[in-house]
């Protein structure tokens, strides 16, 4: 095959068992989400790039997958769905009740070099809380998190979060010694040091143009993170004015009040930690492995300015998003990716009868559903079924067919119990067979598979 005909870097092709998988992951998000009263939605695959430049300047445009349409438009792929849902709460606010509580599992696209944890193309979950400026807000986002991995079946020993304060960290720096007209630069270079190596952190910071002091500095920010609650630190020494201290203060104090209790072993604050976005206004914060061995999971917090930078009126908000590449990768390393996703049917029809359309009536009654337009729902559901398509009445070869297609149960329908008008059920898993009377085979087999969870 030429490369022609590949798929294009970066990007996956989902075939069945890959489409398992991301299913998977996709219906624990849609489940937790919905569990802690959060409402989905979605917007465009592409938006006006001007979006992207509002929220994060010129430069973002060489990290996107940007074109202009027939009219002359600037258009770009969503890297992120946060400046989609700003433009949507700013455009649609006046009619929404509030807090807005929000979820979307949008794909995302990224003009970035592939590597490991990191695709141009990606799907991620946003989970955003509008409307609520209290620490109410920011303690369910990290719940809603948490309860997300905990059910994946990850622990505390698993992942560690990670959180600063963006407007405290403006205190402690400036009052430190860096300079007020350099705190952009300063969160763009502190969210980039802990990535880089000795020469590479130079070579930033000197483009950057801080002072040798001031370098000085954010090489300690860079290096000393998760600090620890208690013991002397080389970032205390340096609190030396009562601004410094204070700041320093209101951060050990906000640590107490953000932790949720499942969470105090493996909650910490990382003086490092400021994520690169311009948005971000207050607390942020990160999931991560907590061996260290892949990207972030997560990442999120405050972005209290962005819906009004956009026409909307001040809004307080805070989310985080969680892309799938990283999370798999966690899933399948620590081995907590269940073997058969997807399943296979409840019911494989095995006909080695001399009437060939018994496969299709008796396929179409066990897939047909039922809806009750009195209260507008389906109150019966349909079974997933499955056949051969192979010209045989072996029914040895045709139950291989069936344990291949990973059936739960296999219904038989032979000349001599067709005789007698019963057919054979048989459940594949247990090993085990009995006679149905074929008037009543079809309400016995849909309790068969409605106890056994199909």
């Amino acid at each position: 095959m030429t490369d022609l005909f590949q798929g294009p870097k970066g990007t996956r092709d989902f075939l069945p068992p890959a489409m398992a998988v991301r299913r998977y992951i996709e219906d624990a998000w849609r489940r937790v989400s919905i569990r802690f009263g959060f409402q989905e939605v979605d917007g465009p695959t592409f938006e006006p790039l001007d979006l992207y430049k509002v929220k994060s300047g010129d430069e973002i445009v060489s990290q996107l997958f940007s074109f202009t349409d027939r009219g002359g438009r600037d258009l770009a792929l969503r890297p992120e769905f946060t400046p989609t849902l700003a433009r949507i709460v700013a455009q649609f606010g006046a009619g929404l009740p509030k807090p807005i509580k929000w979820f979307a599992i949008p794909r995302c696209y990224r003009a970035e070099q592939p590597q490991k944890g990191r695709l141009r193309e990606f799907i991620q979950w946003n989970v955003d809380f509008i409307g609520e400026e209290t620490l109410t807000a920011d303690k369910e986002c990290l719940s809603v998190c948490a309860a997300f991995l905990f059910e994946m079946g990850l622990t505390t020993a698993d992942f560690v979060i990670a959180w600063n304060h963006r407007d405290l960290m403006a205190e402690l720096l400036v009052a430190l010694g860096i300079r007020p007209e350099k705190l952009n630069d300063t969160f763009y270079v502190l969210d980039r040091l802990q990535k880089l190596n000795p020469v590479e952190r130079q070579k930033l910071l000197q483009a950057r143009d801080f002072s040798v002091s001031e370098q000085e500095l954010l090489e300690l920010f860079a290096v000393e993170t998760a600090v620890p609650a208690g013991g002397r630190t080389a970032l205390q020494d340096r609190l030396q004015t009562p601004t410094a201290r204070t700041a320093y203060e209101k951060m050990m104090q906000l640590h107490d009040q953000l932790v949720p209790p499942e969470l105090a072993d493996n909650f910490r604050w990382d003086v490092g930690l400021v994520r690169g976005l311009a948005y971000y206004t207050g607390f942020v914060f990160e999931v991560a492995d907590a061996r260290g061995e892949n990207r972030a999971i997560a990442g999120g917090g405050r972005y209290d300015k962005l819906i009004e930078l956009f026409g909307g009126k001040p809004t307080p908000a805070v989310g985080f998003g969680m892309g799938d590449v990283v999370l798999e990768i966690l899933l399948r390393e620590r081995g907590l990716l269940p073997e058969h996703l997807g399943g296979g049917p409840d019911v494989f029809i095995v006909n080695a009868s001399d009437d060939a359309d018994l496969t299709a009536q008796w396929a179409s009654r066990l897939r047909r559903s039922t809806f009750d337009p009195t209260v507008r729902k389906i109150t019966q559901g349909g079974l997933r079924v499955q056949h051969s398509y192979r010209a045989t009445k072996n029914i040895g070869k045709l139950l291989q067919e069936a344990a291949s297609a990973q059936a739960r149960f296999a219904l038989i329908l032979a000349p001599d119990e067709l005789s007698r008008s019963v057919v054979k059920w048989r459940d594949l898993h247990a090993r085990s067979e009995t006679e149905l009377p074929i008037a009543q085979a079809e309400t016995l087999i849909r309790s068969a598979c409605l106890e056994k969870g199909g």
